[in-house]
């Protein structure tokens, strides 16, 4: 595992864009594995600016997104689909018929099938990761297995009360309990994998993915075995690594 500590979120940001976009730019027919959260925002936000600037074309690209929230119409303002074009493909020339986020409505555990199906045959070159405060990836809470493929998920309170003050405004309520998320499989599967973490809230979660033991208990543990991560991190999130 690379571990790389910038001075900020911008100069990771920065870090993290110019990786991706080498991918796409050494590959334009790549297949980027996506998240969303508030992590990638920033990230998202310079791969824009990239294109409009230096005209990186995402024309060929597809993308395969981690995780969606079960309950949600795409449409939703609080969906991940939604959240996608928000942030990233209205501002790229990506042709949405290559977009796959999972879905999150109807028959959740063909549509699951259906999502490990196609990542099969298409290899993720990337898979760009966030992780939670308990050590989640994607919506893989802790006790989910290493070997886990996409699944519906039950979110733990402590990830349901992040998200409720994050993007819910608050309202506990309004959070979905479920999501349909990539496993643990699928994202090893990543040719390299790409994590970012930033703020003092996460220096736990990341001390335990780089130093602690292998362990079901921090989902992103999982990454130790994986042969090509990358982790770019702020100094709050590094505060606590002794290496």
């Amino acid at each position: 595992m690379e571990v790389i500590i910038c001075k900020n979120k911008d100069e990771a940001s920065t870090k993290a864009c110019e990786i991706m976009v080498g991918i796409v730019k050494e590959n334009p027919k790549a297949v980027l594995g996506l998240a969303t959260g508030s992590t990638p925002v920033q990230l998202y936000a310079k791969m824009i600016e990239d294109h409009k600037e230096n005209g990186t074309s995402y024309k060929d690209i597809q993308t395969y997104n981690l995780d969606e929230y079960f309950g949600l119409d795409q449409s939703h303002p609080q969906s991940y689909h939604y959240f996608m074009c928000h942030h990233l493909f209205n501002g790229l020339d990506i042709n949405m018929d290559n977009v796959h986020v999972p879905k999150g409505k109807g028959n959740v555990e063909e549509e699951a099938q259906k999502y490990n199906e196609m990542l099969a045959q298409n290899p993720l070159d990337i898979q760009l990761l966030g992780i939670g405060s308990n050590g989640h990836i994607g919506f893989n809470e802790p006790g989910t297995a290493f070997d886990s493929v996409t699944h519906v998920v039950d979110l733990k309170q402590s990830t349901i009360e992040d998200n409720a003050r994050l993007f819910f405004d608050g309202k506990i309520d309004d959070v979905p309990r479920q999501a349909v998320s990539m496993g643990i499989a699928n994202i090893m599967q990543a040719k390299k994998v790409l994590l970012l973490a930033f703020g003092e809230g996460k220096a736990e979660a990341v001390k335990g993915m780089v130093e602690g033991p292998k362990t079901v208990d921090l989902p992103a543990s999982a990454l130790q075995d994986h042969p090509d991560c990358v982790l770019i991190i702020d100094e709050d999130a590094a505060k606590l690594l002794s290496k």
